[in-house]
């Protein structure tokens, strides 16, 4: 300390934070549904009540962090008890105090830091409710502040139950004295009801004096079962901390009444039981309570379970019932609708559809929103697979229903995940995780329908994860390899281009096909490399095969999402067409649905931007997902491609063979060429050739091949064949 008075004001500070008898973590449900709470509110991962000791920081109760203590040197809640109101560290990083800090240098590798102090009524301060986040956060509004003061708040009358128990096991006379300055009401009474101990606070709510108060019954303030009540309260247990409570209403001096929350406690005194009742006024902590309680737990624009009260009610689930079932929902098409109503008509649509899956289910059900255009359903006690693929089709069928929206009608479809208990998974987490790798099969296999969960989704994630963590290595031995499949004009058969698709040259599974490792790319932190690669490298390429009389050859790529959230791809593209001495149309870049529905906003300026400068931009998969026509008309297309599955079973299926001439009158409605995928057969070639499909590729021309190959069957000298049959 830097003077006397400091020192003796911190003597006194350590001497009432003693007084609470906190010498570890506590074990108190109460506390640590405190810290789960602002934990839940704020969306971090850590959040602590710290006192602050002379020598330490103990966290009394904490979620996110396995350590109890550290020193108080290293304590930022040290400098956050300081201060009358919480202090905000948005990146310790960039903080002088905090920057060369090991808890920000090394575990737990603070960025975030908010701390509310913990002051008491006399006001010393014991230490802070703290939330901790492992990225710097911008801004903490002035309602976050509201919310993390309320916590505080709730946190000192817990602490304020322990003092008054502590004294309580100390002596009578501790007890009163230390009751005396507690903002809470202390009543004491004997054997007979007779009121021992009434202080200031009892006076100050209830409006009687102690001398008026004190010999009389308790029964003068509340009604006849009171005592019956505290009696009972007290013969339960005998803490004042254990949340052994009852609410009623007590009745002022002046006789309005006021609703109140007892906690009791007995002892003995020379025999004979006596008896402590502390009182609180829940008027104002009760809303406060409900309103923090909403904020962590209710979604705040539909008004249904969030995520985390979702996994609460599962983990009750799993606990009380044989089975159960849990459904992902995800909306199909929402983005669009946002775009083009804004959010003010997106937020309709999704209260909407909460109300119709509400519908769907049974009394005791639970619809949650997990975020975005995602719900979940929880089905306790439902006992098989039919039952759930029933209710699943009727939310399908429901959230399909046309919508009008400030008088626009508006379509949109619902893709359904579903897990069954204990099939699928014996935890939370297994079952919702099944639950979402059923969601995302539904969305793969072309959106608007339902998928059940099995364990080859699971072999599926793991692999996929098992990739991850070798894809650095991959990509720095350059395993990595493209392999070229030929694009041919259906009128005469010349060669007018090639598809650039990705291979993995894997050192002991030997040669994998995107299938198995294009998801643990787009998942990872390499796509945007990867995907920068892959333009040079078939940018290079093209440039060897191209020749004065090629100049219709066009190389194609597909991009991956990641390469449009750095927001350099068309300089990315130009500069791999210009280091090559390509025309921007020798090059045409592949976007499939997917990639719109994640990163419309992040897609249009780039593609825009290159379709201005000629590189061609071609719809992957048109048909097999929810596209909307509107997206035709407002992204910078130049070609759509006929997904396979169409192309393999139009000569066999009418409903096929109508998509594909449907998907041919779009291309040509919107000057948009046409290119058919999958062409394996002469007959397929005419039948396309026939309906006015001018370009194709499939087997039927030519497998996927590597560049070499592709080189001895399709290039003569410096220049293309002009034909495959040459």
């Amino acid at each position: 300390m830097s003077s006397i008075a400091e020192y003796a004001d911190e003597q006194i500070r350590l001497a009432t934070l003693a007084e609470y008898g906190v010498q570890s973590a506590l074990a108190d449900p109460g506390f640590d549904r405190l810290v789960q709470l602002a934990a839940s509110i704020f969306g971090v991962p850590i959040a602590l009540v710290s006192l602050v000791e002379a020598e330490r920081q103990l966290f009394a109760a904490s979620v996110g962090l396995d350590v109890c203590e550290t020193s108080r040197d290293v304590s930022f809640c040290a400098y956050a008890m300081r201060g009358e109101d919480i202090m905000i560290v948005p990146d310790a990083r960039a903080d002088l105090r905090f920057r060369n800090n090991p808890l920000v240098t090394g575990s737990p590798f603070i960025r975030f830091y908010a701390g509310a102090p913990l002051r008491t009524a006399n006001g010393q301060s014991l230490g802070t409710l703290c939330i901790i986040g492992h990225q710097p956060r911008e801004s903490f509004s002035e309602h976050d502040r509201r919310n993390l003061r309320d916590l505080a708040a709730l946190v000192l009358d817990k602490l304020e139950l322990r003092r008054l128990e502590m004294a309580r096991r100390a002596s009578q006379f501790r007890f009163e004295k230390i009751a005396g300055t507690s903002p809470d009401v202390i009543i004491c009474a004997d054997d007979q009801g007779r009121t021992t101990f009434w202080n200031p606070a009892a006076e100050k709510l209830l409006g009687y004096r102690a001398d008026e108060i004190l010999g009389h019954s308790i029964d003068l303030i509340a009604p006849e079962e009171f005592t019956a009540r505290l009696y009972q309260l007290a013969a339960a247990g005998e803490s004042l901390t254990e949340g052994r409570t009852v609410e009623m209403t007590v009745r002022a001096a002046n006789g309005t009444t006021i609703p109140v929350e007892l906690s009791g406690s007995m002892w003995r005194e020379d025999g004979r039981p006596s008896f402590g009742a502390i009182l609180r006024d829940i008027t104002e902590r009760r809303q406060n309570e409900d309103r923090l309680f909403r904020l962590a737990h209710v979604d705040p624009l539909t008004e249904l379970p969030n995520r985390t009260m979702l996994r609460e009610r599962v983990e009750q689930a799993l606990s009380d019932e044989m089975s159960a079932c849990v459904m992902m929902v995800d909306l199909d098409g929402f983005k669009d609708v946002n775009d083009s109503l804004g959010h003010s008509g997106g937020d309709a649509v999704l209260i909407n559809v909460a109300r119709r899956l509400q519908a769907c289910v049974r009394a005791g059900d639970t619809v949650a929103r997990m975020g975005g255009d995602e719900f979940a359903i929880l089905l306790p006690g439902l006992p098989d697979a039919n039952s759930a693929g029933r209710i699943a089709d009727s939310v399908i069928a429901a959230v399909s229903q046309l919508l009008t929206i400030d008088g626009q009608p508006v379509n949109i479809g619902a893709s359904v995940g579903v897990a069954m208990f204990p099939g699928d998974g014996l935890t939370v987490r297994e079952l919702l995780s099944s639950a979402d790798l059923a969601l995302y099969q539904a969305k793969a296999e072309g959106r608007h329908c339902r998928r059940f969960f099995s364990a080859d989704l699971r072999e599926a994630a793991t692999l996929k994860r098992a990739y991850q963590g070798e894809l650095a290595r991959a990509f720095r031995e350059q395993e990595f390899e493209l392999y070229y499949q030929p694009q041919v004009r259906l009128s005469d058969g010349a060669l007018v281009g090639a598809e650039a698709l990705l291979r993995w040259n894997h050192p002991e599974k030997g040669l994998l096909g995107p299938g198995a490792f294009l998801p643990a790319i787009e998942a990872g932190l390499l796509a945007p490399q990867i995907g920068d690669w892959i333009i040079r490298t078939a940018c290079q390429q093209a440039a060897l095969w191209r020749g004065p009389s090629t100049t219709d050859f066009r190389m194609g790529i597909n991009l991956f999402g990641a390469q449009f959230r750095a927001g350099d791809l068309a300089d990315k593209v130009m500069e791999a067409l210009d280091e090559f001495n390509l025309p921007p149309t020798a090059l045409e870049l592949e976007i499939t649905e997917n990639i719109i529905l994640r990163h419309d906003e992040h897609m249009l300026r780039p593609l825009r931007k290159l379709h201005e400068l000629g590189v061609g931009i071609a719809f992957d998969d048109y048909g097999t997902g929810y596209a909307s026509l509107s997206m035709l008309k407002r992204y910078p297309l130049s070609r759509l491609k006929i997904d396979q599955t169409f192309v393999r079973a139009m000569l066999d299926s009418p409903p096929d063979a109508a998509i594909v001439r449907a998907i041919l009158y779009l291309g040509h409605s919107f000057g948009l060429e046409v290119i058919a995928e999958g062409v394996e057969t002469e007959e397929q070639a005419t039948r396309l050739r026939k309906k006015g499909c001018g370009t194709a590729q499939g087997f039927l021309f030519g497998r996927p091949m590597p560049a070499d190959e592709f080189t001895r069957r399709f290039v003569l000298g410096d220049s293309l064949a002009s034909s495959l049959g040459q």
